[in-house]
């Protein structure tokens, strides 16, 4: 979709992110499918809470992160020097307009993202640590409760040792990364599809009359109460939550602006990325519930990603053959888990720098290697990761860090939007039609009152009010983070705000 017409073409102004551009759209779709993995983590929670009726549910804002996917594609063309995904996209939109405001949207916008992205590489080493003790039968009886939640020293052991590792092809750059990325995405993608159509492999194990009606685990109707609780209300408050793994394979967008070619390169990377995130976060739930049915996903153990994905894998191929499988999907799901890991490290990393060069953080992090990597902020991401591994668990991290990573989106959509009505005649590379604005609009609202109103509800229905409230007050820590900034620049007499690589 090339965009044509006979008026001239008007020119963002933008700070570049100046990294070096080694990857192309698979580079982009392979780191990208961190996101995608997330639904390792969620799918156990949701399913024995909801039952079939999540099934709808999550089609629904799956298909909201598709058409998210779509609008970060054509931002991130017209962008291309413009790195960190999609809360660099909001700036250049907003600055004309709100000149005075401008600043602090896009110093907001990437900080929340920054929040809601770095503890992706804990929780997935936490994760593979279950794994990993299942395989090895270390002790996981033994830990610490640092917060709410039981954390097993292995599980801390593992998860330091990981992200410490993870660190040095975060380190060595895009090219480095993306080699490492692709043979842990081509591993990983076994795992997800096999959980995903794994009811073909023994089709007298699924039993397709569970999907009748879409109904809760107790027979009950997609709209009567849940837990005691209205379905409405349920349904807002665990969009929440679902929200945070079902919109994150927009991960791509954070490599784009290290696409060689980014107007081809973002509509293959970001559609090929949301047409296999639907393809797994509709069919994954699909095929637990009907080869383990209600009854089995009632049980309160299977919320254990790892005794529901080992429960399945032995109802379809039970026996010997469901051992040997077993081993292979934990180390597969494991292999997966890295890789998102590694995302996380790289990813979010470039939204510090990007808002380092835009100046609302400190100008510590503008620093790059001789790799053209932003090392400063990957090392902070490190740093974070080991201090967010003590909230111990999946929903505890997710609810933490949603307050960021879903708010961050509200600004970028309006700015979709602005640019759309205010500079019409920019170079697209890759141009939706016109109603998508509309759409930006429509998803914002959605997205803001599932954040405001479903994050509240939530906090208290899960339980999970002091991660909910430990991540409102990580977003305020922009304020001094900012402040610094301003009082580097009156030292410095508004001095540029660019470095050098390796400076």
């Amino acid at each position: 979709m090339s965009q044509t017409g006979s008026k001239p073409l008007d020119v963002l102004d933008y700070e570049h992110g100046n990294l070096q551009t080694g990857t192309n759209w698979w580079g982009a779709f392979v780191i990208g499918l961190a996101g995608t993995i997330l639904v390792t983590g969620a799918a156990p929670a949701f399913l024995t809470v909801f039952g079939a009726s999540y099934i709808p549910f999550i089609t629904f804002f799956t298909l909201t992160g598709v058409a998210l996917c779509l609008l970060l594609a054509e931002l991130s063309a017209m962008m291309p020097g413009r790195t960190g995904g999609s809360p660099s996209y909001a700036y250049p939109a907003y600055k004309e307009r709100w000149p005075r405001l401008a600043p602090h949207v896009n110093g907001i916008t990437a900080w929340m993202y920054w929040v809601g992205w770095m503890p992706v590489a804990p929780l997935n080493m936490i994760l593979a640590s279950f794994y990993i003790t299942h395989l090895f039968g270390l002790d996981a009886t033994h830990g610490i409760t640092p917060v709410s939640t039981f954390i097993p020293y292995w599980t801390l052991a593992i998860t330091a040792v990981g992200l410490i590792v993870l660190s040095i092809p975060a380190y060595l750059g895009i090219r480095f990364g993306t080699s490492m990325a692709t043979v842990l995405a081509v591993l990983s993608m076994i795992p997800l599809t096999f959980l995903s159509i794994g009811f073909i492999f023994n089709l007298d194990a699924a039993n397709w009359s569970e999907l009748a009606g879409f109904r809760h685990l107790d027979g009950s109707s997609f709209f009567d109460p849940v837990g005691g609780y209205p379905a409405w209300m349920m349904y807002v408050a665990y969009a929440f939550p679902l929200l945070w793994t079902v919109i994150a394979y927009e991960a791509a967008a954070c490599y784009i602006g290290e696409c060689k070619h980014p107007g081809r390169d973002a509509k293959i990377a970001m559609t090929l990325e949301g047409g296999y995130g639907v393809f797994v976060y509709t069919m994954l739930p699909i095929s637990f519930v009907v080869v383990l049915g209600a009854s089995a996903i009632s049980d309160p153990a299977l919320v254990d990603p790892k005794t529901m994905f080992v429960t399945f894998a032995s109802n379809i191929f039970p026996g010997v053959a469901g051992t040997v499988m077993e081993w292979l999907m934990a180390i597969m799901l494991i292999i997966a888990l890295v890789l998102s890991a590694l995302n996380s490290l790289m990813g979010c990393s470039r939204s510090l720098y990007q808002m380092s060069l835009d100046g609302q953080f400190p100008r510590f992090y503008q620093h790059l290697n001789k790799h053209h990597v932003p090392d400063r902020a990957m090392m902070t991401n490190v740093g974070a990761s080991l201090l967010i591994a003590f909230m111990g668990g999946a929903i505890e991290i997710y609810s933490f860090s949603n307050v960021g990573y879903l708010g961050s989106f509200v600004p970028v959509l309006i700015a979709y939007y602005l640019l759309r009505k205010d500079r019409p005649n920019v170079h697209r590379p890759f141009r939706l039609p016109e109603y998508f604005k509309y759409v930006a609009l429509f998803l914002a609202a959605l997205y803001f009152f599932v954040w405001l109103v479903g994050g509240l509800i939530y906090s208290y229905i899960g339980g999970q009010a002091i991660y909910y409230f430990l991540g409102v007050a990580t977003i305020f820590m922009y304020l001094p983070l900012y402040w610094y900034r301003m009082w580097e620049d009156r030292r410095a007499g508004f001095a540029p705000a660019i470095a050098a690589p390796g400076t």
